[in-house]
């Protein structure tokens, strides 16, 4: 009698189920594996892409830093030097909203892995580049303006530069949202049109009341558009 023969029947039975039971999870497992391998594959071939050096996205949000970064410094030295209690307002809300936008697009920049500038001359993704300031910003003579005009002046001139500069960034704003599908951009754009649409109406009904004041008699329309003078180069 062989070894085999000395096995009872049923444990060579349980035994021939137990390799079939292997032979069952061998193969499970290989089809697990296989399908995760094609999950991480589509993973990678379907998810979205970092915008590239060049796109509408990059190009937005380094020029975009560029225009909010002097209206912080415009507001930074009127907010220091006013003592309108409105424009105090105001400038700090300027000051703080797009700082932290600026923080926003350092932070896509650097997690693109791309650097905070560009060669491309400013305005390129936007089909119309320029050379030097882009539309709304002030010269450095109309920066160091506030610095030096009497404060009455100073609030006026203010608001007359910001007001331009808020147009622009609301234009540069709408231009990214005719040309991404990134949610993140598209979600900044519409925050900076809505918050500077409305901040444009304050200025403009403010120049509106410190002009009156200025000049008692004169004929103004609140709510209308004020003759902007020392309007920027760059528009």
């Amino acid at each position: 009698m062989t070894a085999g023969e000395l096995i009872a029947p049923e444990v060579r039975e349980s035994s021939r189920e137990t390799r079939r039971g292997y032979d069952r999870a061998t193969v499970a497992l290989a089809l697990l594996s296989i399908l995760l391998a094609v999950a991480l594959v589509a993973v990678y071939v379907f998810r979205p892409r970092d915008p590239s050096d060049t796109s509408p996205e990059v190009g937005f949000a380094r020029d975009m830093s560029v225009h909010h970064a002097q209206a912080v410094e415009m507001a930074g030295i009127v907010h220091d030097r006013t003592n309108d209690t409105d424009l105090k307002y105001l400038t700090q809300d300027i000051i703080l909203g797009q700082q932290d936008q600026i923080g926003q697009m350092e932070g896509w920049l650097n997690l693109w892995g791309l650097s905070q500038t560009g060669s491309e001359l400013p305005m390129t993704w936007m089909g119309h580049p320029v050379q030097g300031l882009m539309p709304g910003m002030a010269t450095p003579e109309q920066v160091d303006s506030l610095r030096n005009l009497p404060v009455d002046e100073m609030n006026k001139e203010f608001l007359r530069l910001m007001i331009a500069h808020h147009q622009a960034g609301i234009a540069m704003a709408q231009a990214v949202l005719q040309r991404t599908n990134n949610e993140q951009v598209k979600l900044l754009a519409q925050s900076i049109v809505a918050s500077q649409q409305g901040e444009i109406t304050v200025m403009q009904n403010k120049l509106v009341q410190l002009e009156g004041a200025q000049a008692p008699g004169a004929a103004a329309t609140p709510g209308a558009t004020p003759a902007v003078s020392g309007t920027p180069t760059g528009q």
